[in-house]
């Protein structure tokens, strides 16, 4: 027998924040809820992959961090698309912490 769980005891999905380094040094930030799937997707240079990355593979993830919301993913992502190329290269080294530049955690 199998039972299924409310939608109280189901985990929530969560949502991840990222920065790509791509191949001409220039950044892109995003958020997705499928990390992997959607970093094969800019990877890769499908349909679905960002147009400003089309053509400027490989690239490589320097930075991503968890939300436990969309919500607050998307005001994440606004503050850290505010940031300096210098100020996200920080924050990918640890020198720089999401929560000083967000109240999202």
């Amino acid at each position: 027998m199998t039972t299924s769980k409310n939608m109280s005891e189901q985990e929530s999905p969560k949502w991840h924040l990222y920065i790509l380094r791509c191949k001409d040094e220039t950044l892109y930030t995003g958020i997705t809820n499928d990390l992997q799937r959607r970093f094969e997707e800019h990877q890769s240079n499908s349909p679905r992959c960002a147009k400003y990355l089309r053509g400027r593979q490989p690239l490589t993830m320097i930075y991503h961090t968890e939300f436990s919301s969309k919500s607050l993913a998307l005001k994440a992502e606004i503050k850290v698309k505010k940031l300096t190329a210098s100020q996200k290269k920080l924050l990918a080294s640890g020198q720089l912490v999401i929560n000083e530049i967000a109240d999202t955690h």
